[in-house]
């Protein structure tokens, strides 16, 4: 137990003596030296460094984009419009004509997303394959969702839904 304790004390005291010591080799903090200020080659003036730089292994497949093949849903059957904080959700039940139906989304009708006469429309989609099986209604039934911002809601006094034979709308 002396031994045990000596030994503790005399490494205490040595890795203290250290630490008062800055400059000795000793000293852990003094390994890898003190820190020294070098030039830094600047970027060319032609890059902006806060666009970061398309490379590594998925860079190409990044640059793609992906076209969506999405065909309206048969009917909307129900839409909510539920407020969030900055915004709101879209919610749209819809019901296909055949199971299977996937990738189902709120596809804006125009590109701009922006409000037409204070409509703000979207169309419920979905990709269908083929071959597939009516189905019970149950089966059939897909839900998407958008997330809106209060910027874009400004001006809009209907929000409405359209798939392939009707359309739901819901007003302010």
């Amino acid at each position: 137990m002396r031994k045990t304790f000596s030994a503790l004390l005399v490494s205490t005291l040595v890795l203290t003596g250290c630490a008062t010591v800055r400059d000795s080799r000793v000293n852990p903090f003094n390994w890898f030296g003190s820190a020294q200020s070098e030039p830094r080659e600047q970027p060319q003036a032609s890059t902006n460094p806060l666009i970061p730089q398309s490379s590594g292994l998925f860079a190409g497949a990044r640059a793609k984009t992906e076209v969506y093949l999405g065909q309206p849903i048969d009917q909307v059957t129900n839409l909510t419009v539920e407020k969030t904080p900055g915004g709101a959700m879209i919610r749209a039940t819809g019901l296909a004509a055949r199971q299977g139906i996937y990738k189902v989304q709120l596809t804006p009708a125009n590109e701009d997303e922006l409000p037409v006469d204070g409509v703000l429309t979207y169309r419920l989609e979905g990709i269908l394959p083929d071959n597939t099986a009516v189905g019970a209604q149950p089966t059939r039934e897909v839900i998407a969702g958008r997330a809106v911002t209060d910027q874009m809601l400004a001006g809009v006094r209907t929000i409405r839904i359209e798939g392939q034979r009707n359309a739901l709308t819901s007003r302010r």
